[in-house]
């Protein structure tokens, strides 16, 4: 049964041969059979789990930096040099497999978190409806299908009205296509070109249908590509830094080895020891647990906001919650409580009207699609009785044409009765019933004058208005459509009430203070949007429509974006529009919505946010979930993506500078000392306990001025501070050289003990100086980051003085050499917070709008 050769072609099969394939009637499953189904389902290969888990460890082995450690140790172990390469290859191993180490425990407490937030299906079993997760769904379920749902398998259409389906995720095309329930006249090559089937992925734009499941999981079409929505890998903005990051210093450590090499063969110095020296400093330079450090904090970034009710479905997206400096909100059930209420249903001149609220009635209880908020206040608020009206067609909710229609037989007939956007339903209308159901009147312009003037102020007072119009047909109609809906007689007005939320003004206000501009996209109109925005305190800088929208080129669109404050009456795609204009603008962009006209914006924003009770298709779209509806956890989002930066870049920072002077050092000794300032095997053990140091990192405690604005990596920032830092350690060096040659008479040995114990506890202890902008004394590190710190300082005055003196060449230092460390390491640390403080303060002069 799950065997797709004995279902090939299945979608050009007839109603008989396929329900004797799938061994069903095409009346659902009872609960006993889907078990035994479900029990069947082949087993996941062993070889694809062994072979996806090497691809996951090979990703590691990817990196620019690690690629550096590589070749290193290659070349270590090529030349015998076994100990040198025992070392490379350990510090290799202890960052790859920390890093896939907690990249696969990111991902499987990410799985766990998605579980509360799983797609799901409606099916039939045992003659019920039940909602399953969509993992659940077997060949033979018998699918219910409305719209907003996200298609659990490859199906095929038993029935369906009026059905539209986005097949976006597997054709790229953004435009839904029509699926009917109807035997094609020839076969069809393709499933996506049939008109009966329905596929796994896509999702169900307006209408509904009920429909036989024939293919799941990886049998299904989407599967046997190899594609998952929630799958994308696209590369975040953080991404592409960290990689941009990876070849500087890939080019920056060629330059320096080749600089090695040439100047002790200059001065005809051994070239095996030479070029042993020259690779240890390649591996020195090496940020090598920058993918480690970047897995610890987003996978820590992820428990804390789990902590708070938010489920980030992509980890990477953290990131992207760190530098956003933009937020789009849609307005409904975001900006507003989403309890809505039916406030008053009024004629066209204002006056209450018990016509309007009838067929308002009518068409909100058998309207079909997606769940309506609307239509459950309606019914909520009307109890007149329909005893004397019978449902015939319908016509669901279009966003393109933003009306829907219910054809339905009531006591003065067949009427069609639509309810919808107000400007668009008075488009449809040539008349207008001005008493209740009294022969309706020309619609003049100086009614329809009258109508906007009720409509206008209603919306000023921030309620939304939807129009109501009736149509009679032919009492033998059975069905409609959209072209149908002309020549309209317009009733009157229903008007909803959606209060602010509670919250949302302190929630947008702490989002402008921390430099993240907040732009309200909303289907609705420009008075009730202008309404909301003026309770929540929300200062509106300009205002877009949708009809200015349609005819403007992306041009024109990208330069309003940036002083647009309100973008209304908006379609699906025209939201889309002005996501995708703020990126291009070189924002990082966060969009949240919850509805089905919310699913391409979604998609296209840097972050999409929904909540747990979106649709579907919005919460696939989507990256990041909210548990709770409330914009104050949005906030939290971005300090606590934010603090994952500030933890990266602090790991970056310090590295780079600390680093690149110390090999600086090392490279410059070669020109006057006649032996090497450290031996390859020190230079490397070297690199391995200051990597121990920084391990707590991810841990480390943030200054609250470093969360205050939107936050990038800046390649140049990071290049401008290790030049400027980098000197100061090497001056540092250079001052130490000279005490050890002229003052304190060293040996070689002792030359190169003395100055790895100097390195090591400058490069150690300068973390608590460059961890923060402030001053270290009043930024407290995380206790663990302090400790790790220490013990790496005790080991390396240790190392000399032990056991493992021998191992590593090492001799007792001179007694002198511990009374000038003490004063050398302080004099260090004061120079460089000096340098660092008048290198942020030239930083914020040459360019006041620049961001770390």
């Amino acid at each position: 049964m799950d065997d797709r050769s004995d279902l090939a072609c299945w979608w050009n099969l007839d109603e008989r041969a396929l329900y004797a394939r799938l061994e069903c009637n095409g009346r659902g499953l009872s609960a006993e059979a889907a078990s035994r189904r479900q029990a069947k389902r082949p087993p996941t290969s062993r070889l694809a789990g062994l072979w996806e888990g090497a691809r996951f460890l090979l990703r590691r082995f990817a990196s620019p930096l690690v690629l550096i450690l590589l070749i290193a140790g290659a070349v270590s172990a090529s030349l015998g040099e076994m100990g040198n390469a025992l070392i490379i290859a350990g510090i290799v191993l202890v960052s790859v497999s920390l890093d896939a180490f907690q990249e696969a425990r990111s991902a499987q407490a990410a799985q766990k978190l998605q579980q509360s937030v799983a797609q799901a299906a409606t099916v039939v079993r045992d003659g019920q409806k039940i909602r399953v997760p969509a993992t659940s769904v077997v060949p033979g379920d018998l699918l219910v299908l409305e719209a907003g749902d996200i298609i659990a398998a490859d199906a095929w259409l038993v029935s369906s009205r009026h059905l539209q389906v986005n097949q976006a995720l597997l054709t790229g095309e953004s435009f839904p296509v029509e699926k009917r329930a109807a035997q094609p006249a020839g076969a069809v090559a393709q499933a996506i070109d049939a008109p009966r089937a329905v596929l796994a992925g896509t999702a169900i734009q307006s209408g509904n249908a009920t429909a036989v499941a024939v293919l799941t999981g990886a049998q299904a079409e989407l599967g046997r590509i190899g594609a998952e929505i929630s799958k994308r890998d696209m590369p975040t903005t953080f991404d592409t830094d960290v990689q941009r990051f990876g070849y500087f210093i890939m080019r920056l450590t060629v330059f320096l080895v080749l600089f090695v090499l040439l100047v002790n063969a200059m001065f005809h110095r051994p070239w095996l020891e030479s070029f042993l020296f020259a690779v240890a400093l390649a591996v020195g330079l090496t940020p090598e647990l920058l993918p480690m450090v970047v897995s610890v904090t987003l996978a820590r970034g992820a428990s804390r906001l789990a902590r708070k009710h938010v489920i980030v479905k992509q980890l990477a997206v953290i990131q992207n919650l760190g530098t956003m400096d933009v937020f789009c909100t849609d307005k409904t059930g975001t900006l507003t409580e989403a309890r809505i209420r039916l406030d008053r249903t009024v004629d066209v001149s204002g006056r209450p009207s018990a016509s309007v609220a009838t067929r308002l009635q009518v068409n909100s209880r058998y309207s079909m699609g997606a769940k309506n908020a609307l239509d459950d206040a309606v019914l909520s608020a009307c109890n007149a009785t329909l005893d004397t009206w019978t449902l015939v067609a319908q016509l669901p909710f279009d966003f393109d044409r933003r009306w829907a229609g219910t054809l339905a037989r009531g006591p003065a007939g067949v009427q069609l009765i639509v309810k919808g956007a107000p400007e668009d339903v008075l488009g449809l209308c040539a008349s207008y019933a001005p008493d209740g159901d009294a022969q309706p009147a020309a619609l003049t312009d100086a009614v329809r004058q009258q109508a906007m003037e009720t409509l206008h102020g209603m919306e000023s007072d921030g309620l939304r208005v939807l129009a109501v119009a009736s149509k009679p047909l032919a009492q033998t109609r059975a069905s409609v459509e959209a072209g149908d809906a002309s020549g309209m007689v317009l009733h009157g007005f229903a008007a909803f009430a959606d209060p602010p939320k509670r919250g949302a003004a302190s929630a947008l206000k702490a989002l402008r203070a921390s430099g993240v501009r907040v732009k309200v996209v909303s289907g609705d109109s420009e008075r009730v949007t202008r309404h909301v925005c003026a309770q929540l305190r929300l200062p509106v800088q300009g205002v877009l429509t949708g009809a200015q929208l349609t005819g403007m080129d992306n041009a024109t669109l990208r330069s309003l974006v940036e002083k647009t404050t309100i973008f209304c009456r908006m379609t699906p795609g025209q939201k889309e529009r002005v996501v995708l204009a703020c990126k291009r603008q070189g924002h990082t962009v966060g969009y949240m919505g919850d509805g089905i006209n919310d699913a391409p914006a979604l998609h296209a924003a840097d972050v999409g946010i929904s909540v747990e009770s979106a649709t579907d298709v919005a919460r696939e779209a989507a990256s990041v979930i909210l548990l709770r509806r409330s914009l104050g956890v949005v906030h939290e989002g971005v300090i606590e993506g934010r603090r994952t930066y500030i933890n990266v870049f602090k790991y970056i920072m310090m590295s780079t500078s600390s680093n690149f002077g110390n090999m600086f050092s090392m490279a410059g000794a070669a020109l006057f000392l006649p032996f090497l300032p450290m031996l390859p095997v020190q230079i490397l053990l070297n690199n391995m306990l200051y990597d121990l140091s920084e391990l707590p990192i991810p841990l480390d405690n943030v200054d609250a001025q470093d969360v205050a604005s939107p936050r990038r990596l800046d390649i140049g920032l990071i290049r401008r501070f290790m030049f400027t830092i980098g000197p100061v350690s090497s001056a540092f060096d250079f001052i130490t050289f000279y005490l050890l040659l002229k003052v304190l008479d060293a040996t070689q040995a002792e030359f190169q003990t003395c100055w790895f114990v100097e390195s090591l506890c400058t490069q150690v202890l300068v973390i608590f100086v460059i961890r923060t902008r402030a001053n270290p004394l009043r930024s407290r590190p995380h206790g663990v980051l302090m400790a790790a710190c220490i013990l790496v300082v005790a080991t390396a005055l240790w190392l000399p003085l032990g056991p493992l003196a021998g191992l590593f060449s090492f001799v007792s230092p001179p007694p002198l050499f511990y009374l000038v460390l003490g004063p050398l390491v302080g004099c260090y640390l004061a120079a460089v917070q000096a340098m660092k403080r008048r290198f942020f303060l030239t930083e914020r002069k040459r360019s006041p709008a620049r961001r770390r």
